[in-house]
């Protein structure tokens, strides 16, 4: 039986691979692309669509093994949730002040889960 961390990490590092591709099309194509061009924010939207895309990834990839401990996955979630996220929403509306601290917290806490996931890995023998 899978451990419930390893299946939150697959089903998370699928939840937010389905939103990679449903947000990075959203900028590839239409009216938000275009929008994010004339704004001058595709860059932002980028950035957030590489992160989330690299730890849709490693989730997916600790929820095979047993490597996966809940505050690494946790740290994961909140990392990309306040750092992917509030890119997102700068890039759609850079007048929104509070949102402008996120980033830096997120990706905090994006660091916090790799350090937990390698003291989890070098306590494994």
């Amino acid at each position: 039986m899978v451990p419930s961390s390893d299946r939150l990490a697959q089903r998370l590092g699928a939840l937010f691979g389905l939103f990679g591709v449903i947000l990075g099309a959203m900028a590839a194509h239409g009216p938000v692309k275009d929008f994010l061009e004339k704004q001058g924010h595709l860059n932002f939207w980028h950035t957030a669509l590489l992160y989330q895309w690299m730890h849709a990834l490693a989730l997916l990839a600790v929820g095979q093994g047993r490597s996966a401990r809940r505050r690494t996955i946790i740290c994961w979630l909140i990392g990309v949730i306040l750092f992917s996220g509030s890119l997102y929403i700068l890039a759609l509306d850079s007048n929104q002040k509070w949102a402008g601290p996120l980033p830096p917290l997120g990706g905090f806490f994006l660091i916090v889960g790799w350090v937990c996931l390698w003291i989890n890995l070098l306590k494994k023998t």
